[in-house]
């Protein structure tokens, strides 16, 4: 018997590392701010200048990438940005985030919901119950407060809409004393937002409902605007709220990761050099 040829084989291959090899400098351009010279593309792909500039005249060919005359730089080329707009078209965080409601009702035993700002506050469109659910009149079209639930303030705490925040002030002139009491000091409104942003996520405590507590984090698009809520909650007795407990750092990771989903690029914090 003859060996089988190996050319077919060997094209294949070499047709896979090159395709590759030009994902890898267009994600290189996404990386670089969408503009690069052919020097820095080549050093963020770790690749010789002789070979990107190769690739890149393909890509030119192909519409993908485009070079502008005056300063010899490589930029996204109008195929790609379609390809971009088409990706953000499908970006919705509901349909994003369906999986990640089935994995924390799963892991936290506790009611998740999916809500995003309608016309009458924050609208809750999707949820997941566990097998024995906190007994709580919510279900989907379910209006929340701006302000008592955690829900509503991660929206308020990212948002700069006057129209919000009017309405936040409202519910805190409107609630009784022992439910304001929860946000005693000066400017409770503007702290309690701070304290959101810092966290990463709200958290209250039998504010909306006695007897209830509830954990919610952002949902970001790709321009950074709160596009959704991820919320979690459950009885007070049972209910973890702790920074660092074990509901918290969930919910937090999973709305990150719907979030980078919908092309959301968290953005670095700047070092610490207090600690150097």
């Amino acid at each position: 018997m003859t060996d089988a040829p190996t050319k077919p084989r060997t094209d294949r291959r070499q047709r896979v590392q090159s395709a590759e090899t030009g994902v890898a400098i267009l994600k290189a351009l996404a990386r670089l701010g969408g503009a690069a010279s052919l020097t820095a593309i080549a050093k963020e792909v770790d690749e010789s200048t002789a070979k990107v500039h190769r690739y890149l005249s393909s890509l030119v060919q192909e519409g993908m990438v485009a070079q502008n005359p005056s300063t010899q730089h490589y930029h996204l080329g109008a195929e790609a940005i379609q390809i971009g707009l088409a990706a953000l078209r499908q970006s919705d965080p509901i349909r994003l985030g369906e999986s990640a409601l089935v994995r924390l009702r799963e892991s936290l035993g506790v009611t998740c919901f999916l809500a995003v700002m309608g016309n009458k506050g924050p609208t809750v469109l999707r949820i997941e119950e566990p097998t024995l659910p906190v007994t709580v009149n919510m279900r989907a079209g379910t209006v929340m407060p701006v302000l008592w639930s955690a829900t509503g303030q991660v929206f308020l705490a990212h948002s700069d809409d006057p129209t919000l925040w009017r309405l936040a002030q409202e519910e805190f002139d409107q609630a009784p004393a022992e439910q304001r009491a929860h946000l005693a000091g000066p400017e409770p409104i503007v702290r309690l937002c701070r304290q959101v942003r810092d966290l990463g996520a709200a958290v209250v405590h039998d504010t909306m409902l006695m007897g209830i507590s509830a954990v919610a984090a952002p949902i970001f698009d790709a321009n950074g605007h709160p596009r959704a809520a991820l919320t979690a909650l459950g009885a007070s007795s049972g209910f973890d709220t702790r920074p660092g407990g074990r509901i918290c750092p969930e919910v937090i990771r999973e709305a990150a990761a719907i979030s980078a989903a919908m092309g959301f690029a968290a953005p670095v914090a700047p070092p610490d050099l207090t600690r150097a």
